[in-house]
């Protein structure tokens, strides 16, 4: 395991930004990002049980949900080459990419049952952060930009993502289903068992 410590340090800082921005988007984005370009810089502290690739689909690992569902973190696996569909998420996010890369495509829906309008590409690299949300922008197709490697990247969003309705989109029809992702794994790392630490100082 590496030095979670830092998602923990991370996990406390968003806490308290949250709580202070009070619902003001932009400077939860604004400050949460560079909250999440520090810990996404070093690639050296997410668990192995949290990076861990499935041949046929990406994994979605919850690392943390607040208990006020006010913000969740998310790893996010990628295997060679896969991708999500087109999807909203109707909350805010932040996406900081921790190995390999992705690419984002991204749509405005014009009408239900009307093909989406692409308006542009992104790719993006380790350390590098970018943001959704329905004020800014909030439906994309998400891929590994890598068909020989694993990419992960960590989601930061403005609830219990796992559990919000949400859509995914056919992108040629505009035809929109509901969607509820639902997480990989039934656990999430222990972030409190702070007693090495302790016994290290009175020993």
């Amino acid at each position: 395991m590496g030095d979670i410590r830092k998602l923990r340090t991370f996990i406390q800082e968003m806490t308290w930004l949250v709580g202070r921005a009070d619902g003001d988007e932009p400077a939860i984005l604004e400050e949460g990002g560079r909250l999440l370009t520090d810990l996404v810089r070093k690639d050296d502290w997410l668990p192995e049980e949290f990076a861990r690739p499935h041949p046929e689909r990406y994994q979605q690992y919850l690392l943390h949900c607040d208990p006020m569902e006010k913000f969740s973190v998310v790893s996010f696996v990628w295997g060679p080459g896969q991708h999500t569909p087109v999807h909203d998420h109707t909350v805010w996010g932040m996406i900081g990419i921790l190995r390999g890369g992705e690419r984002c495509r991204n749509f405005d829906v014009a009408k239900e049952n009307k093909p989406l309008i692409a308006t542009g590409e992104s790719h993006f690299g380790p350390g590098e952060v970018t943001a959704v949300s329905p004020r800014i922008g909030d439906v994309h197709e998400v891929a590994n930009t890598h068909d020989d490697q694993v990419s992960i990247s960590i989601h930061v969003y403005g609830a219990n993502i796992g559990a919000v309705r949400r859509h995914v989109y056919v992108a040629k029809t505009g035809e929109i289903k509901p969607f509820v992702s639902g997480y990989t794994s039934p656990v999430v790392p222990n972030l409190w068992d702070r007693s090495a630490e302790v016994r290290a100082v009175i020993a």
